[in-house]
């Protein structure tokens, strides 16, 4: 007997459903495939995971883009906790984590801000700051499929750089059946309860209902899910590293901002979709997704001014322990005299609330025509708290208590020894312990953050089918994509109230000390700076600095694009040739408002300017995919495009600021006083790259296994980076003051640059084993190794990286499912790269993540057809096992310059499904 997938397995490879986005699809590839792949009488019924798996094969199988997918083991049961851990098990696809969860992907080594997300086939508004969707906001019970396309056709609006990922929801009426299942989940964070408040255990709850009716030509498919999960981590963060190396002067760090963080994170996703068969020709397809999100975190920890000398701090190199590096000598150990430390009880909230939806109208008819009809909406309204609040031993430098403090820095960061009792509420006190304030007491910061991102999409295609030659299918499509982005910043200084410089604690503030142990050191105050300004004990004073409304944007993006696409079926020898060519046709205008800021008459408060600026351009970007389909179940694959990635959003900001520079030596005219400033770039223009795919595939096992070879090359025409360029102010105001020499200045901000290359392998195999022996029935692996090479021109000229990028990503699965046992064990491994954060106030920064190898499992049965408990899967599930941590540092090869060192502990997870 030879293994098999059921009939209901080649239907969910294909349950996303009609997306717009997706009219490439060819039947005719599938058609092809399927004639291939030989009938059996014998065949072994297999489900779960190894369906789930079968599933997948095939649609890469009938599939002419080269493209990777997830498919559900069943209704509202994604093989992963995450829908992010799920792509990052995909050959060449890996992840970035945020506060332990693998919040945003990687394709082919590249980070976020080069792919394109999509929900049902239609673009995406996000969580975050930019395009890049956060993984986290879908809930991964309402989750059916997703697919990564590696390349693009003519008719896949909203393609990205190096990939696009259509995340796919369930279609009810290409379902066939009444399904209604329940599930349930509670998880463990072993590294425990860090901050007062906080939370070990969680539980995630769901349920999903699909029917038919009105003999099947009406459905409808309701999906809900709820979580309420902690995730906590202990960081240690350098403010970086003072030195040169030399002799005297060692690399020594220059300053801590270590925390404990407990995140509590409450999310509601539901997701409905009603199809009707309206007549044998015409489905009428309404769907619409929700979800509210609630990322709630305290932070605490404690900020020490070290070796750079501030705010009085004082450090000897000659009694410290300092060894030989790559970049001279480095101060392993030593001590720090004259440290004040500022006690910060932080809090970080983020609320969104996401709106997608959308309609759809299709027509098939019988003499070959087709058409369909397509809106599409989506909104996210987003709320970022940032509440800063400090606490010392007194107001300002060289008032309260010092201390001195012993350190040993090596490759995990840096451990202290200090002589202060940080958790004494008798010495510490509420104020500005280092007069950051300057002539204002600022005891705190309040950052919040409000923006408001929607996207509607209206799309048309038509298409013919032709017989009885090489062409085989004619698609024409419009699309118009209308996306509007706005930030208004709401900022406060915190304050003592009533003039004082410090507040003592109130009674019955004070929560349980949190631990800093594993820095050394040890307990500290803990309380909610909430409850505080709730009582008045602090205090709100508006920040009313130009700086504030000048972060202010508002950006509009306005896409129409059109495309032509052909499908070729054709046979050719032992073979037949299929594929699609085509060319789509992208007019872009986009255009930023925001205000500019300059003291144009020399009394007290600048003048605002109001600024509108913009750009129009075209992309064309012609395609081809083609698939040679061997009798031998061997697929030769060969695609070729012009691809893009419009800017991030928030680059796109018109808003600047500007003033008086009188160093002669920088004026780009060799005159001073001249204009200087720095901001958006409303003229940018998209990454732009030429691109090959060359890909070989062998199937196997009834095509439940593949062995895949990929090839490709990315020759990168336009690119983006920050830097200094001379700027034409002459349409704003001058400066007032010494009257300007030129009014050709500098301005920093985003340009696009030079070019470069990017180009890479990747092996990927899925091979269940009974393919070697019958002895082996149920046992598997499946994964990728992926290497990648890139070298870019940055703004200045240089060779340079791209963010993001990792030159390996290796992702395995072994596992073994059989009689209702299953079992798995899951490895990926990413090489060292760019990663982004997210510092106060939601600025990004860049710094050098190390590699990581994440390790889960999972065990589980699931009740077989005939028992009292059939319809029933349990499991155990175990995430980041070997507790690895997520670590950055300077971009030089010394690992002892640790900036971040995050350990989030592992995690722990039982549920079950329950499916009447």
């Amino acid at each position: 007997m030879t293994a098999s997938i059921s009939g209901s397995a080649m239907a969910l490879a294909m349950v996303g459903g009609f997306a717009p986005a997706a009219m490439a699809q060819d039947t005719q590839a599938t058609d092809a495939a399927e004639a291939e792949t030989p009938e059996d009488e014998n065949m072994i019924i297999v489900s779960g995971f190894r369906e789930a798996l079968a599933s997948a094969v095939a649609e890469k199988r009938n599939s002419d883009l080269i493209l990777e997918s997830v498919n559900a083991e069943d209704i509202g049961k994604l093989p992963d906790d995450s829908i992010g851990e799920s792509i990052a098990r995909l050959p060449g696809v890996t992840s970035q984590r945020l506060n332990g969860r693998a919040n945003v992907i990687a394709i082919r080594g590249l980070g976020p801000d080069f792919s394109q997300t999509l929900l049902n086939g239609r673009e995406q508004t996000s969580t975050g700051d930019n395009r890049a969707v956060e993984f986290d906001q879908y809930p991964s019970e309402i989750v059916n499929q997703v697919v990564v396309y590696k390349t693009p056709s003519a008719s896949l609006v909203g393609q990205g750089l190096i990939g696009t990922i259509d995340v796919r929801t369930i279609r009810p009426l290409e379902t066939s059946e009444t399904v209604f299942a329940v599930g349930a989940k509670g998880s463990y964070a072993d590294i425990g309860k860090l901050n007062a408040g906080s939370k070990e255990f969680g539980y995630r709850v769901n349920a999903t209902y699909v029917d038919q009716f009105a003999d099947d030509t009406m459905g409808i498919a309701l999906s809900a899910a709820y979580t309420d999960e902690p995730y906590q981590l202990q960081e240690f963060n350098a403010w970086g590293y003072a030195g040169s190396g030399d002799p005297g002067s060692p690399i020594v760090i220059g300053g801590s901002k270590s925390f404990v963080t407990s995140t509590q994170l409450k999310r509601f996703g539901v997701n409905g979709t009603f199809q009707a068969e309206v007549t044998d020709n015409i489905r009428f397809t309404a769907d619409g997704f929700y979800s509210n999100f609630n990322d709630d975190q305290s932070k605490r920890g404690i900020e020490l001014p070290l070796g750079f000398g501030a705010f009085g701090t004082t450090f000897d190199p000659t009694t410290a322990t300092v060894v030989d590096g790559e970049f001279g000598g480095f101060a392993e150990a030593g001590t720090f005299e004259n440290v004040e430390g500022v006690i910060r009880n932080d809090i970080f909230q983020r609320k969104a609330d996401q709106y997608s939806g959308g309609l759809n109208l299709e027509y098939t008819g019988d003499n070959g025509w087709s058409a369909f009809l397509d809106f599409g909406y989506s909104r996210t309204d987003r709320n970022e708290l940032s509440i800063e609040s400090y606490s010392g031993t007194g107001y300002n430098v060289g008032v309260g208590a010092t201390d001195t403090i012993g350190f040993t820095s090596d490759s995990n960061g840096t451990s202290f020894t200090p002589g202060l009792d940080y958790s004494d509420p008798t010495q510490i006190v509420l104020t500005d312990p280092l007069g950051w304030g300057g002539s204002r007491v600022q005891a705190g910061y309040y950052n919040n953050r409000i923006i408001e991102d929607e996207l509607k999409q209206f799309r048309v295609g038509v298409a013919k089918e032709i017989d009885g030659g090489f062409i085989s299918k004619i698609h024409f499509g419009l699309a118009y994509t209308d996306r509007d982005k706005n930030l208004t910043p709401d900022e406060f200084f915190i304050s003592p109230p009533g003039g004082a410089t410090e507040v003592a604690f109130p009674d019955g503030s004070l929560l349980r000390s949190t631990d800093l142990s594993y820095l050394g050191l040890g307990p500290i105050v803990s309380y909610d700076v909430r409850d505080l300004l709730d009582d008045g004990v602090l205090v709100l004073v508006a920040n009313d600095s130009d700086d504030i409304p000048a972060k202010a944007y508002g950006i509009t993006e306005d896409l129409m694009t059109a495309y032509l696409q052909v499908d070729i079926n054709k046979e050719l020898g032992a073979g037949v040739l299929t594929g699609n060519f085509g060319v789509q046709a992208v007019n872009t205008e986009q255009n930023s408002t925001g205000v500019a800021f300059a003291d144009i008459d020399g009394n007290p408060g600048n003048e605002q300017i109001n600024l509108s600026l913009g750009d129009n351009y075209w992309d064309i970007l012609p395609s081809m995919n083609l698939s040679m389909r061997f009798d031998s179940n061997i697929v030769l694959r060969l695609a070729a495009s012009r691809q893009i990635q419009r800017p991030q959003l928030d680059d796109l900001r018109v808003a600047i600021s500007y003033g008086i520079n009188n160093n002669v030596a920088e004026s780009p005219t060799g005159v001073a006083p001249f204009i200087s400033g720095g901001g958006g770039n409303p003229l940018l223009r998209p990454y732009r790259a030429n691109a090959v795919d060359l890909n070989l595939e062998k199937y196997f096992a009834n095509g439940a296994g593949v062995v895949a070879l990929q090839l490709f090359y990315k020759d990168i025409k336009t690119y983006i980076d920050g830097s200094r360029t001379v700027f034409d102010y002459s349409a704003f105001p001058d400066p007032a003051g010494v009257p300007v020499a030129t009014q050709i200045g500098f301005l920093d901000s985003e340009v696009n640059t030079g070019g470069g290359n990017f180009y890479g392998a990747e092996l990927s195999a899925t091979v269940p084993f009974d393919v070697f022996t019958s002895a082996l029935e149920g046992f598997g692996v499946t994964g990728g190794v992926g290497y990648t090479k890139t070298e870019i021109e940055n703004a200045n000229g240089d060779k340079d990286e791209i963010p993001g990028y990792s030159k390996w990503v290796v992702n395995g699965t072994a596992y073994y499912e059989r009689g209702g046992f299953n079992l798995r064990g899951s490895a990926r491994y990413r090489s060292n790269f760019l990663a982004d954060f997210t510092g106060f106030g939601g600025t990004p920064t860049r710094r050098r993540a190390r590699g990581e190898t994440i390790i889960d499992a999972q065990i589980g049965y699931d009740f077989q057809d005939g028992s009292a408990l059939e319809g029933l899967s349990i499991y155990l599930q175990g995430q980041n096992l070997t507790n690895e941590p997520f670590v950055s540092q300077f971009d030089v090869p010394e690992p002892r310059a640790v900036i971040d060192y995050q350990e989030y502990g592992r995690r722990f997870l039982a549920g079950f499904t329950y499916r009447f």
